[in-house]
């Protein structure tokens, strides 16, 4: 999943906006990527939550 922040967007609202992402969504930072401009691009995977076997 990608997601576009604006420049004009705080660091605080950012981390906000990702955090809620990440607990609702199941979502992990996978990379940022910071322009000249100010915005940010980020990519997010899905977090692998793996079973283990009670065997």
């Amino acid at each position: 999943m990608d997601v576009y922040i604006p420049r004009d967007t705080s660091r605080e609202a950012a981390r906000q906006m990702l955090t809620e992402h990440a607990e609702y969504g199941q979502w992990e930072l996978a990379r940022v990527r910071l322009y000249p401009d100010g915005s940010r691009h980020v990519r997010l995977r899905r977090k692998i939550i793996r079973v283990r076997s009670t065997l």
